[in-house]
């Protein structure tokens, strides 16, 4: 199976320890963001994957090179000139992906997800794309509908909404950075080159199935600020592929 790990960002939120190195080889426990992303992928199947990079680009190729890919197939799309954000980078990735479903993880993200088991609810559905998603407070969420299609979008504080479906009672949900994707998606991109993938997410909504794959049970954590090291390094022994 295949697979996309986002590692481009420039981890401004991690300062200082991202002034010499990109956000992804930030270690927990003396082991790199990115090596727990790898393990974690290759424990549930996954051995070909591709990387975007952009902060430190040489760096993460280095230590790839360090770990002999650890021991899979592994491609890397740089962003040399700017950051294509999520929607440019996966775009940019598209000749990587030609008939199957594929999955992104953010790699500052840490979570107890089966990852196979969500390809697997992907592939069972047909969706166009399968959103992994918590129930769990966060100022902007994601709304479904009874069918638990993606419905919109809401800033919980201003109050800023983007509605892709109508409902009566949408259901509110965090997304986890975590989507199973159709590779049928790129007819569907714009032609430019940089944009974020959940505003066009919620663009398409409106004529595809965008699907929730509810994993609340889960641990998860996002370990792009500094407070989050600590707190995600005393879960660890409970992610499975760790």
């Amino acid at each position: 199976m295949k697979a996309m790990i986002f590692a481009a960002g420039l981890g401004t939120r991690l300062r200082p320890l991202t002034n010499n190195i990109p956000k992804a080889l930030v270690p927990l426990k003396g082991v790199t963001l990115l090596e727990l992303a790898i393990r974690r992928l290759k424990y549930y199947g996954f051995n070909e994957i591709i990387i975007n990079v952009h902060h430190f680009a040489d760096k993460i190729v280095e230590f790839l090179a360090e770990k002999n890919n650890f021991d899979i197939e592994i491609h890397i799309s740089k962003e040399e000139n700017e950051l294509l954000d999520t929607g440019g980078g996966l775009k940019k990735a598209a000749w990587f992906f030609q008939y199957d479903p594929f999955l992104i993880v953010n790699a500052d993200i840490v979570t107890s997800l089966n990852l196979a088991k969500i390809v697997e609810f992907h592939r069972e559905n047909s969706f166009l794309v399968t959103l992994a998603v918590q129930s769990r407070d966060s100022t902007r969420q994601i709304m479904f509908n009874e069918d638990h299609l993606l419905s919109g979008w809401k800033n919980h504080q201003t109050g800023e909404e983007i509605i892709s479906r109508t409902t009566k009672r949408p259901a509110f949900y965090s997304f986890s950075g975590i989507h199973v994707v159709n590779p049928k998606i790129f007819e569907l991109m714009p032609e430019e080159e940089i944009f974020p993938i959940m505003p066009f997410y919620l663009k398409i909504a409106i004529d595809n199935p965008i699907g929730a794959f509810n994993h609340s049970e889960d641990i998860w954590q996002d370990v792009g600020k500094l407070n989050a090291i600590e707190k995600t390094e005393e879960i660890l022994h409970l992610i499975p592929g760790i």
